[in-house]
């Protein structure tokens, strides 16, 4: 298969002329900065903020290549991931024109993007197992088909899809494939990001919410060809990423061993949080899952919803959702909070 970027790259984007910040005009050292119309006398904040940030994280990019095996050019910083997914939908898919292939269960955000932009979603269920059925999204894929939507591990099911599948979209599908890890740190497998080199058409989106613990900072990663990111980062805004969060990211990037150690620890809950839920009544069916939570088939989800929330307990009632009858999303939480959870269970006739 041989890809081509220009013919999935949107003509206005094509010709786009990015926004030129004063931090994108300067480079080098300086003492005084008299170019962006910042606060010369400060700000009622202890830190100093008035500044604006490097449009390009530099430094995190830098830092955060070495972390995870990839070349800064590779790297898309996005103010969470769902900034990652819409800037996608805005650069490559032309309104009431293009379409795109999601797999529910899913992420929600893949479809709440793209009818914001106006495309055309195209559904292909997962099979009973949470797994890709090939044949049927090649069977929905026409000329007009811009982007696979992948999440791997699955959102809400909690699996990881089968490689092999993915790796026959990439090879046969000749726009572009997104494969979502937002939660790979809990999986025993290899990222799709050290398959960059033999796929132009691959993205890899990754987060700093779920592993790393840093949900509330809203750094999305997106890993891709140069060509692909070059393309991103004409559209972005110049200063999409706030100093603040590069700051902490890049404190965080210094203690990846806290972060493995408490990868593991979830892991090691999440195990148990399942055994114990497998001694419930009330408990039909856990699916396997690679994430930082379980997927829970239960007698009555929307009842056993309810009364969890009478006890101040929130879990993610899921029974609307296509293949997730009866299911609750149940995240790991401390050691504590999963064994309050268990009592609450019990106590539920």
């Amino acid at each position: 298969m041989s890809f081509n970027i220009d013919r999935l790259v949107k003509e206005n984007i094509k010709n786009l002329a990015p926004y030129s910040s004063a931090r994108d005009e300067f480079s080098g050292e300086a003492n005084i900065f008299l170019d962006a119309n910042e606060n010369s006398l400060g700000s009622p904040l202890p830190e100093d903020y008035t500044r604006y940030p490097d449009p390009h994280q530099r430094d995190l990019k830098q830092k955060l290549a070495a972390v995870k095996n990839v070349a800064p050019e590779n790297i898309f910083l996005g103010n969470g991931s769902d900034e990652c997914i819409d800037l996608l939908y805005r650069c490559f898919c032309q309104s009431q024109k293009d379409n795109i292939v999601i797999c529910p269960p899913t992420y929600g955000m893949y479809e709440v993007s793209a009818n914001i932009n106006d495309v055309e979603i195209r559904k292909v269920t997962l099979t009973a197992d949470f797994q890709l059925d090939i044949d049927a999204i090649k069977s929905n894929i026409d000329v007009q088909t811009k982007i696979i939507w992948i999440c791997s591990p699955n959102n809400p099911s909690g699996n990881l899809l089968k490689k092999e599948a993915i790796l026959t979209l990439l090879n046969d599908f000749d726009g572009i494939v997104v494969v979502d890890e937002a939660y790979i740190d809990f999986a025993d497998q290899v990222s799709f990001t050290q398959s960059l080199s033999q796929y132009p058409n691959l993205v890899v989106m990754q987060t700093f919410s779920k592993a790393w613990g840093m949900a509330g900072l809203r750094l999305g990663m997106a890993f891709a060809s140069k060509e692909i990111i070059d393309i991103l980062d004409r559209v972005k805004p110049p200063y999409n990423i706030n100093q603040v969060t590069q700051k902490l990211a890049l404190d965080a990037l210094t203690n990846i061993e806290k972060v493995q150690q408490e990868t593991a620890e979830l892991i090691r809950l999440r195990n148990d949080l399942a055994f114990q839920l497998k001694k419930l009544d009330i408990v039909k069916n856990i699916f396997p899952s690679d994430a930082n939570f379980l997927l829970v088939e239960v007698s009555n989800a929307q009842g056993i919803y309810n009364a969890l929330l009478q006890n101040k307990i929130v879990v993610r009632d899921r029974h609307k959702v296509i293949r997730c009858d009866n299911c609750l999303r149940i995240t790991v939480g401390t050691q504590t909070e999963n064994d309050t959870l268990i009592e609450n269970l019990k106590s539920l006739k």
